[in-house]
């Protein structure tokens, strides 16, 4: 039988991959640029604590609850039309955010926003399924993809301190509007319209039935990571996940369901997704302790510890930039493999932290780790979105962006919940008995509390409180790395044992080879 070689991309969808890297762009610009934004916001609309968590939050939250609802209805009705009209709404929604009188007026757009921003990555990853059908090709459209969410996050912060030097909190938000402007005059040129020609209509009670599970395990994980393990958090989860069994039965007995179960048949796809919930497991529970680590035990302002941050953001868009280059020479479960692994070695250089050269080694451990990563993140996506039919790559998409943001909040509760459960057991006794009670619980807490409480000490006892809960802070970084590490180890060895049998090529996940085992 003759061998259907892929068609090659032309010009026009070169450029169109720049197209759609602008909304990924803008994505997680949306969600680092409001951190700077919300003393200012705070001065002057004065929300209530409440309402400022749900300032900052919603936007996150629509957004995991929303996504397997756009993606797939953008294979229904079009993924360019489902694109383009989150543009115009996020535009709409930016305005409106930028101009709120109101705390109640802003959290109102951050929603609309998060429901915007959910279209933008199901809609993106399904449409470079249909513009690069070349394998290689396609790998290295989607390292451009995951390139963009990186200088995103970078310039988040440095055009919002830029903006809010000279102008008021709400200009940050306007950032998106020349974007998205831009986005709607050439995506209707550059990018083609595709949609399942067999599509069935839209679910409704399916779609609610999936944001509120996703809302609520999301809800309870974050809770869980800023206020420890309650209650109501342990219900929220336990809610999700009851409600996330509806939906799965809900989806076996439709004639259309919004999910497609059976693409959890395919090898590639369930192995892929399983290990891109990994990497942003580990990834991301370390990192809000790095993020602390520069600040409250080095001393650094909060400048200085994002522009010692900005290696490690070099380091994963060079990861990704590389990975289709190497991924036409070693097979990508091997590739998969070998990130794991180098990021396994970041963690373990990362347990010597405590040491004296506790910079040096957090900056040479980031970019180690972004180094692998980068190439687990590009390559896991796109065996996603690979192993999918054509009609399937918008539901496909979504399923990535879900898992992706469900092993972030995750990473961040679990392991932020046992890094913080060693440094409150280690605080226990540490605190000396002459500090009054308040400050002495504020310590016992956090290094944060410890930290603020210090300076209003005698000398001797403040540096002593210091270095107790310095020490305390850093034995339980140094645990959450070594489980991360021990993690990402387990991660490589079951990804060679299920790929262990991939072919020279290499390129599992590539259609013909998803084909069959849907058929098997």
């Amino acid at each position: 039988m003759a061998t259907v070689v892929p068609a090659k991309a032309t010009r026009r969808e070169w450029i169109g991959l720049v197209a759609l890297a602008l909304p990924c762009l803008l994505y997680t610009m949306d969600l680092t640029v409001l951190n700077l934004a919300v003393p200012h916001l705070v001065a002057d609309l004065k929300p209530s604590a409440v309402q400022l968590l749900w300032i900052v939050d919603i936007y996150g939250f629509l957004i995991a609850g929303s996504l397997i609802t756009m993606g797939t209805l953008g294979d229904r009705i079009g993924r360019r039309k489902v694109l383009l009209a989150g543009a115009v709404l996020f535009g709409i929604a930016s305005v409106i955010a930028a101009f709120s009188t109101s705390a109640e007026m802003l959290i109102a757009a951050r929603a609309l926003l998060g429901i915007a921003g959910a279209t933008l990555a199901p809609s993106t990853l399904s449409l470079i399924r249909n513009m690069f059908h070349d394998p290689a090709e396609r790998t290295f459209a989607i390292s451009v993809w995951a390139t963009s969410y990186s200088v995103g996050a970078g310039m988040g912060p440095l055009l919002g301190g830029v903006l809010l030097e000279y102008f008021w909190w709400g200009s940050v938000f306007l950032l998106a509007v020349p974007v998205m402007v831009l986005l709607l005059i050439v995506g209707p040129i550059l990018l083609p319209e595709y949609r399942d020609p067999q599509a069935g209509r839209l679910d409704i009670a399916s779609a609610a039935l999936s944001l509120l599970a996703v809302l609520a395990m999301v809800y309870g994980l974050k809770h869980i990571a800023s206020d420890g393990v309650a209650w109501i958090s342990v219900a929220s989860i336990l809610a999700g996940l009851a409600i996330g069994a509806v939906f799965v039965v809900r989806q076996r007995r439709l004639a259309d369901p919004l999910l497609d179960l059976s693409l959890f048949r395919s090898r590639t796809f369930s192995a892929a997704l399983g290990v891109n919930i990994i990497a942003c497991f580990v990834a991301f529970g370390p990192f809000v302790f790095i993020a602390q680590y520069l600040q409250l035990v080095l001393g650094l302002s909060p400048l200085e510890a994002g522009l010692w941050t900005l290696p490690s953001s070099l380091g994963f868009v060079v990861s990704s930039m590389t990975t289709a280059c190497v991924v036409s020479r070693i097979p990508a479960p091997k590739v998969i493999a070998g990130g794991l692994m180098l990021a396994a070695v970041s963690f373990l250089l990362l347990t010597q932290v405590g040491g004296s050269h506790g910079l040096a080694v957090i900056v040479a451990a980031t970019v180690v780790m972004s180094l692998g990563l980068g190439q687990v993140f590009t390559l896991t996506t796109d065996l996603i979105v690979g192993a999918a039919p054509p009609e399937r790559a918008g539901a496909a998409g979504a399923l990535s962006e879900t898992g992706a943001e469900f092993g972030g909040v995750l990473g961040i509760a679990v392991l932020g919940s046992v890094g913080m459960a060693i440094y409150r057991g280690m605080m226990v006794g540490a605190v000396p008995d002459v500090v009054p009670e308040e400050a002495a619980r504020a310590a016992r807490d956090t290094l944060g509390g410890a930290v603020a409480v210090a300076p209003q000490l005698p000398d001797g006892i403040e540096g002593t409180l210091l270095a107790a809960a310095r020490e305390a802070f850093v034995s339980g970084f140094e645990l959450i790395v070594a489980i991360s590490a021990l993690l990402t180890i387990v991660a490589a060895l079951v990804m060679m044992l299920i790929f262990r049998k991939a072919g020279p090529g290499g390129r599992a996940g590539k259609p013909e080879e998803a084909a069959l085992e849907r058929a098997a």
